[in-house]
């Protein structure tokens, strides 16, 4: 290998053009074979890029820059020779010097365009189509970049040489040559992407934080593109006709934003965030709605046509774009539905197999642009469609799109019938649905999939979205058109979102006897909205009359429900999985009409009481395996309430549940809990049948409430299936959520509330790693991107010398979890150049590979005498000199000794690689006990008063303590919940995290607030103590705070807290013990001796309640037995008769009277 890299080398030194190409082609393909060419990199900057060459040569030269990693020097040799080669003669040359622009480093880059800008604007008035393409493209790139924006930000000159550019790329659209009128529509339609959506900067892995500035500077650029295509868009249109075919589909994007800007109003908002002072650019567009929508139509027109292209991927682009356009105000159905025939005739001829995926998704995002007989036609075929989808998260997305679809379909239908139009046939859910192969999937029993359940739950989760009010639309678009479409369907009335629900439990009745392998999470959904439904018409009291005041559509409804209830009474033979069986029972027995019952029909095996009693047996005698595995006892506890409230409610069904439970108790599956809960049951029902007439209140009402859950508890029962379900519910609730109330966009923000809104960031505060005397001061700062995995470390390098440093180099080492991106060990940064008191950034990526406490080591070698000779003093020596001295091959001569600066190191906190982890306080306390690893350590910071009134009095409504941790609100921690006793003064604070890598971590805090001392009665400060209590899915986490507990209270708190020894905590304890047994011993003299043994033995049971607060355990033991010896001399220690629960709930009655007091003292109240 050596001797192929010395033939190499060699070829690259000769001054033949046809050498030097195959060695240049020789290197590409040793690079990609993945050798390290650094050495042939080195010899190809010095001998072909720096010195004069061939065009071919020069662009294979820069290939093989692009392949592989420069050093700074390497990077100046480039520089160098670029800016030669864009004044040379050949305009090939040129060109291929233009196309390295895009490789050069940020940091190098602001500096080469400034220097260059003259040489690079005359390559737009070329007469080489070559090099016009080549400066198209190449800056068409590099000028939407975020690195390039930032620069712009900061350097005026810079600013306007970019932005006349950009007018300069606007302008090549209508070129003559069609490969640079291509570029430039290409270019310009990168712009507008990375506008709305940042795709290159993510795909770059650009993490810069957006400033106000920075979004004014992208915003001008894109308001003046989309004024210059709307003002040219007719000789823009023409122009792209005649481009090759292959070429027409880049010109659509460019054209179809910004006409929907325009048309949408979009554009003004463009010029609002980019601050412009442009006498309002009233003229820039078209004013009048008329020309707007004349524009659109335009356009529409243009591309219609290419719907029935042969390229099918010309076929996809033109059809999302079109759709795109077709929800602009006074757009028409139809160009939706071109859009969609011509998308899905792509589906039938399964071509574009690569964009399944995004074909489903744009037709289901957009189906309410269509009209009713388009949507109804589509329906079932998409849902078969959607069936075929492999990737979940599209998936439900598409099913939660259908499922929207379908009620607004329904609810728009039944209201035009009630404004009298003509009925639509198949527009109810029923006919919606009613495909033979999802018929059949969801009537039978068993499925080899999960489609059925994503659907059922999508159409329940929507109608209970439905329930909701609908989110406001401020601003025009495809959601408005939705919502709009909602709130016409349901009328402005409150319950009309019940008949379309009504429809879907009719529809999704079978899947009560479905089997789906211990899943529960679809059923649940299904008979918690069957629950509301209920509720709400109250199906208990029978159906309503006309006389009532029930209209008829409200009887139609009740008749519907109740007979629903009858079919699934006879479905409880049926039901398949035996959680839901319980579940059902209480559902049906907690709703249905007992006194609507026919009772001549009591002992007909047929009646629905029969039929729920028998089952109430089932479920209680039931003792087979898979009753056991899936929590039987939550399933009896549920059938034996059913069983109270339905006996409560009805007399017969009262005496038929006796006898049930009667023979339950002597049954030798009962357990004595489930004995005892039976006679108390048998009691109650007893009371009721013998006083008739004075049934209490809470039995004869129905709240709505579903109260079961697929969540199991994962430490006892940890079953795949509820895992399943946990996931199901997951993907469903964001699918939905994302649909019904996404989360407004950054534009929408800027829209509503102005260019002063919180996404736009401020950056991270700086930390200074250099001395206050040190030659050049550093500070720095990190950016993270928990996605990619990536930390970016920011710096700040500031020359505080009276010198010019003509060479600094910056080396950053790391340590833990770290490392860089190329495998070496550290990383060096080569600044040049470094003026005095002129800060130059610089930046270095390092990935994290897993948990662990890491740091960057930054260290700084400054070379005095680099250009000066190794002997000359600082003040010696001119800049032509330097320059002739930096010239020559040999570099080692002139560097002289470096100044070497150890920085302190930069920690990263071990926070930073965790994410909040959005959790329900239920699921959090189920899952706690489940977590293997667990560290406690004690934590003290110090508190200073300042009045009782600004605390306890003042600050009713909030918490007025916890003044040491207030910085945990701004870390990566979800708060599950909180609980704050005021009385008792004390606090317990949940979090929730996942770290980068899939660990879950949870952490509790535990500790007295400032109210509970004596502080704010004085002006004097005092130091609180709190546990903290962390638990992890991993052992490696908690080892990883373990090693320094200190380290994790200052990432979590910001140096809030200080950690405290067992020895401290105890010693602490000791010494509290001591004073509080002084003060008792005072007080003990002080009292005068007791008259009767009884009030003693209650005083000293209080003292010893006093004492135990906030003591040590085997202090207090000391203490009790102390008391205990004291109480065996003084009398029977039994005279007592309060007992500890009772002198605890006394002590807190006393605490909330006396700050209640307090309370009143300071409002001035009277408490009666």
């Amino acid at each position: 290998m050596d001797i192929l890299f010395a033939q190499i080398q060699a070829d690259l030194r000769s001054n033949d053009a046809l050498r030097q190409t195959g060695a240049l082609l020789q290197a590409l393909q040793q690079s990609a074979a993945g050798k390290d060419i650094s050495v042939i990199a080195k010899s190809a900057c010095e001998e072909i890029v720096a010195s004069p060459s061939s065009a071919v040569c020069k662009k294979l030269a820069f290939d093989l820059i692009r392949s592989t990693r420069l050093t700074t020097d390497l990077w100046e040799t480039v520089c160098t020779g670029v800016r030669n080669d864009l004044d040379f003669p050949d305009p090939d040359v040129t060109a291929a010097a233009v196309s390295i622009l895009s490789a050069i480093p940020s940091y190098r880059l602001g500096k080469l365009i400034i220097d260059c800008n003259k040489e690079i604007s005359s390559c737009f008035d070329s007469p080489s189509d070559n090099l016009r393409h080549s400066i198209t493209e190449t800056l068409g790139s590099i000028l939407a970049r975020d690195d390039l924006v930032i620069l712009c930000e900061n350097n005026v000159n810079l600013l306007e040489k970019v932005s006349t550019w950009w007018r300069r790329i606007a302008l090549n659209m209508i070129d003559h040559a069609d490969v640079v009128s291509k570029e430039a529509f290409e270019a310009v339609g990168r712009l507008f992407q990375e506008f709305n959506s940042k795709r290159m900067s993510r795909l770059a892995g650009d993490k810069l934080v957006d400033s106000e500035n920075s979004l004014a500077i992208r915003s001008n650029w894109v308001s003046t593109a989309v004024d210059f295509v709307w003002k040219k868009r007719n000789a823009l249109m023409a122009r792209s006709l005649i481009l090759p075919i292959e070429s027409f589909r880049v010109t659509v994007y460019p054209l179809v934003y910004s006409v929907k800007a325009v048309a949408s109003g979009a554009v003004e908002v463009f010029r609002k965030l980019s601050k412009s002072v442009v006498g309002n650019n009233v003229n820039a567009v078209g004013s009048g709605n008329a020309e707007k929508l004349v524009g659109v139509s335009d356009l529409v027109t243009h591309l219609a046509p290419f719907l029935v292209s042969l390229d099918p991927a010309l076929i996809f682009e033109v059809g999302m774009n079109m759709l795109y356009l077709a929800d602009v105000p006074g757009g028409k159905p139809e160009w939706a539905s071109a859009s969609i025939t011509a998308i899905l005739t792509l589906w039938d001829r399964q071509e574009f197999s690569s964009a399944r995926e995004s074909i489903v998704r744009a037709v289901v995002t957009n189906l309410h642009l269509l009209d009713l007989h388009m949507q109804v036609s589509l329906f079932r075929r998409l849902l078969l469609m959607v069936r075929n989808l492999r990737a979940e998260s599209d998936r439900m997305h598409a099913l939660a799109c259908i499922c929207r679809t379908a009620l607004c379909v329904d609810l728009f239908a039944k209201e035009s019938v009630r404004r009298g139009q003509k009925p639509l046939p198949g527009t109810d859910i029923a006919s919606l649905f009613e495909d033979m192969r999802i018929k059949d999937d969801l009537h039978g029993t068993q499925s080899k999939g999960l489609f059925r359940e994503e659907l059922v739950a999508s159409l329940v989760e929507s109608c209970f979205q439905l329930s909701l009010p609908l989110p406001e639309q401020k601003n025009s678009g495809t959601e408005s058109r939705v919502i709009g479409a909602l709130a016409y369907g349901t009328g402005y009335g409150a319950l009309n979102w019940t008949e379309p629900a009504l429809e879907v439990v009719e529809v999704c009745r079978p899947c009560v006897k479905w089997d789906c392998e211990g899943r529960t999470y679809a059923i649940d959904c299904y008979l918690k909205l069957l629950v509301r439904l209920c509720h709400i018409y109250d199906t208990r009291g029978g159906v309503k009359r006309i006389k009532d005041g029930a209209s008829q559509d409200q009887i139609l409804n009740e008749t519907r429900l109740q007979n629903l209830q009858r079919e699934l009474v006879k479905d409880l033979r049926e039901v398949n999985t035996p959680r839901i069986c319980a579940r059902l029972l209480w559902a049906v027995a907690e709703h249905i009409n007992l006194d609507g019952l026919d009772p001549l029909l009591a002992d007909d095996p047929e009646d629905p009481l029969n039929i729920i009693i028998s089952n109430i047996r089932k479920v209680l005698v039931n003792t087979d395996s898979s009753a056991n595995t899936s929590n039987r006892l939550q399933d009896v506890q549920a059938v034996l309430l059913c069983a109270q409230r339905l006996a409560s409610r009805h007399p017969r069904a009262g005496q038929l549940l006796t006898k049930e439970l009667e023979d339950f108790r002597n049954n030798g599956s009962a357990d004595s809990v489930t004995k005892h809960q039976s006679r108390l049951i048998l009691q109650r029902i007893k009371y009721v049948t013998g006083h008739e007439e004075s049934k209490w209140a809470g039995v004869s009402e129905t709240r709505g409430d579903y109260p079961f859950s697929h969540h199991k508890l994962t430490v006892q029962f940890y079953e795949a299936a509820a895992a399943q379900d946990r996931k199901l519910e997951g993907l469903v609730h964001k699918a939905i959520q994302e649909l019904w109330r996404p989360d407004p966009t950054e534009l929408t923000l800027l829209l509503t509330k102005g260019v002063g809104s919180s996404f736009l960031k401020v950056p991270p505060s700086a930390y200074t790693l250099t001395g206050s005397s040190d030659p050049c001061y550093i500070e720095a700062y990190h950016l993270t991107d928990s996605t990619d995995g990536r930390i970016t470390l920011h710096l700040k390098v500031l020359n505080l010398t009276e010198l010019e440093l003509n060479r600094v180099d910056i080396r950053v080492g790391i340590s833990g979890a770290l490392y860089l991106m190329d495998g070496s060990p550290q990383a060096v940064r080569q600044l040049r150049n470094l003026i005095s008191q002129d800060p130059v950034l610089c930046s270095v990526t390092v990935g994290a590979s897993h948990f662990e406490r890491s740091a960057l080591w930054v260290q700084v070698l400054y070379y005095p005498f680099y250009g000066n000779g190794a002997t000359l003093d600082y003040g010696e020596g001119s800049y032509a000199e330097e320059e002739i001295v930096r010239q020559k091959r040999s570099s080692k001569p002139e560097l002289g000794e470096p100044v070497i600066l150890r920085c302190q190191p930069y920690k990263i906190p071990l926070t930073e690689f965790l994410l909040p982890h959005k959790i329900s306080p239920v699921e959090y306390f189920r899952l706690w006990p489940s977590l293997p690893a667990i560290v406690e350590c004690t934590g003290a910071y110090t508190y200073e008063g300042s009045g009782f009134k600004a605390t306890a009095a003042q600050q009713y409504g909030a918490s007025p303590f916890l003044s040491g941790l207030k910085s945990l609100s701004s870390k990566p921690l979800h708060r599950v919940c909180s609980h704050i006793l005021r009385t008792v003064a004390g606090f317990q604070l949940c979090f929730a995290a996942k770290t980068w890598f899939g660990g879950f971590l949870g952490m509790m805090i535990f500790g007295a607030s400032e109210v509970s001392r004596n502080v704010d009665l004085g002006d004097e400060t005092t130091t609180m103590m709190c546990k903290f209590v962390v638990r992890a899915s991993d052992s490696s986490l908690i080892k990883e705070i373990e090693l320094d507990l200190q380290g994790w209270l200052d990432d979590i708190t910001d140096g809030g807290v200080e950690y405290m020894p067992e020895e401290e905590v105890k010693s602490a304890a000791v010494e509290r013990l001591r004073i509080s047994m002084e003060r008792i011993a005072l007080l003990k003299a002080a009292q005068p001796p007791p008259k009767s043994p009884k009030p003693e033995e209650s005083e000293e049971e209080g003292e010893s309640e006093e004492v135990e607060e906030g003591e040590d355990g085997e202090k207090k033991k000391k203490k009790k037995e102390s008391t205990d010896e004291e109480g065996k001399t003084k009398g029977p220690s039994t005279l007592s008769k309060l007992t500890a629960e009772e002198a605890e709930h006394r002590a807190l009655q006393a605490a909330v009277l006396q700050e209640w007091h307090l309370l009143c003292k300071e409002r001035g109240t009277k408490v009666h």
